[in-house]
């Protein structure tokens, strides 16, 4: 009786010391805030400033270069308002556009409407593209944002700019104090997730997406090879460990910035899954 007293004792002291050292020894997590949208003074903003701007968001947040780039996973833009209005001619063509401009918006938000010969997803005779809409999604450019790309692409190509910069989109109001950032529903479903990233749009996901693993690494077994640490680490600091044969600032850097705590941990146990 003593002996099973001792050791009915013995799990109590041991229950009781994780419980108090998963309380109070372990660091608390809590949801990571949303991200922060840039205020934008478009009324005190000059041409030459807003195409700068539509740089900075084409090299930047609209992750632009991942595919724009000499390695030739996407057509080069500096040619492209040239091309144009060879393009709406084109028999192929299935939008709506009528010049440059509304062209260049089209590609953005509608990239399928055309997709330039050989660089459509593969197994769609180049009728589908492989590029998300930059207005939804983990970029989720604004309306300003988007006009300030297209800006930035009329100039880079040599056309003349003809987009106006918006006069009610992205700017400050009289209040002086900042405004919260809206709060979004978590998303519980990794395959939502992995949507709301864009992720297929350069990896491979069980036969699916990722142009069999040129842009991206293929993830459809990475579970078999990979533990939640490297998991963790190619997510939030993908620079910090790269995937043999890939380079560097292809996979963008903020998605710890976007992604909530819980949504993290339940990615993770999805990824690790895939065996």
């Amino acid at each position: 009786m003593r002996q099973f007293l001792t050791v009915v004792a013995f799990a109590l002291l041991t229950i009781g010391f994780f419980s108090a050292y998963s309380n109070y020894g372990i660091p608390q997590i809590e949801p990571a805030p949303p991200p922060k949208e840039e205020k934008l003074d478009l009324s005190a903003m000059t041409m030459d400033q807003f195409i700068l701007l539509g740089e900075r968001i084409y090299n930047g947040k609209g992750t632009c270069t991942l595919c724009h780039n000499e390695l030739g996973r996407a057509p080069l833009l500096d040619t492209t308002a040239a091309a144009v209005p060879e393009r709406l001619k084109d028999p192929r063509y299935k939008g709506e556009a009528e010049d440059v401009e509304s062209y260049l918006i089209e590609s953005l938000v509608q990239p399928s409407a055309f997709v330039v010969a050989g660089f459509g997803k593969k197994g769609t005779n180049d009728a589908e593209s492989p590029m998300p809409n930059v207005a939804a999604g983990g970029i989720s450019l604004n309306e300003a944002e988007v006009a300030a790309v297209v800006a930035y692409l009329q100039d880079k190509g040599g056309a003349e700019v003809t987009v106006e910069i918006p006069e009610d989109a992205g700017q400050g109001g009289g209040d002086d104090e900042e405004e919260e950032p809206e709060a979004r529903d978590a998303i519980d479903d990794p395959k939502d997730l992995l949507a709301k990233f864009t992720c297929d749009a350069c990896h491979m996901i069980n036969g699916e997406g990722g142009e069999g693993g040129e842009v991206g690494p293929n993830l459809s077994r990475i579970g078999a090879g990979r533990d939640r640490a490297y998991l963790r680490r190619a997510l939030l600091d993908p620079n910090a460990d790269l995937a043999k044969g890939y380079e560097a600032d292809l996979m963008p850097a903020d998605i710890g910035e976007q992604i909530y705590v819980a949504e993290l941990e339940l990615l993770l146990d999805y990824l690790a899954g895939l065996k």
